[in-house]
């Protein structure tokens, strides 16, 4: 399903494979040779997204590009089903597996793995070739990589990341009442959103620009 979103278009290289149940929504571009499977959500909600030449984004993963947050994905990326993948730049040869998680603001050098379950956190840099263990935590700049039991430690060096203000742009303690109010008048875009023709089954899902 390809969606117009702020005016913005997905667009989908000939040579790549866009499965009919995923969705792409705004500024998604997909490189040659680059497969989307089924159920995977790449939504552009005032950024953009880009996938590189012969990355694969699995089934049910979610990615989001942002505006100060574009998400970038390098070339020979696999994305696990479950991901989620938001704001990130991911270099070329990354292996993200089952149930990943990346923030906004987090660099993956090039050949990096996170392992199932693993979570590289905002602002977060990774050099090039590191591993974060099967639910590890890596979190700084440069990546501090901690166990998820290490909650203090984590916790030391992931305050001054501003994950609040990377994410919802508001300062730490402002009331639910307020982030939730920004949050949905932020997502209220998508009632302009317009469905575009485009995509047969065993294609590449179509393209718009």
């Amino acid at each position: 399903m390809l969606i117009e979103h702020r005016g913005a278009a997905p667009h989908v290289h000939p040579s790549a494979y866009v499965a009919p149940t995923a969705v792409l929504c705004g500024a998604v571009r997909i490189g040659p040779e680059a497969r989307i499977l089924f159920g995977a959500v790449l939504t552009a909600e005032d950024g953009e997204i880009q996938v590189g030449a012969r990355s694969v984004v699995m089934e049910n993963a979610v990615l989001r590009g942002r505006a100060r947050h574009p998400l970038i994905i390098g070339d020979n990326v696999l994305v696990g089903p479950h991901a989620h993948l938001n704001g990130a730049q991911v270099g070329e040869g990354c292996f993200l597996a089952t149930g990943a998680a990346l923030f906004p603001g987090c660099v993956l050098g090039p050949g990096s793995e996170v392992r199932i379950h693993g979570v590289v956190q905002v602002n977060t840099a990774l050099p090039a070739g590191s591993t974060v263990p099967i639910g590890w935590v890596a979190v700084g700049d440069p990546a501090q990589i901690y166990p998820p039991g290490q909650h203090d430690q984590i916790w030391a060096v992931q305050e001054g990341l501003d994950f609040p203000g990377t994410v919802y742009g508001v300062s730490r303690g402002t009331p639910a009442s307020e982030r939730m109010a920004r949050q949905a008048n932020w997502f209220s875009a998508h009632r302009d959103d317009r469905l575009l023709d485009g995509g047969m089954p065993g294609g590449n899902g179509g393209s718009a620009s």
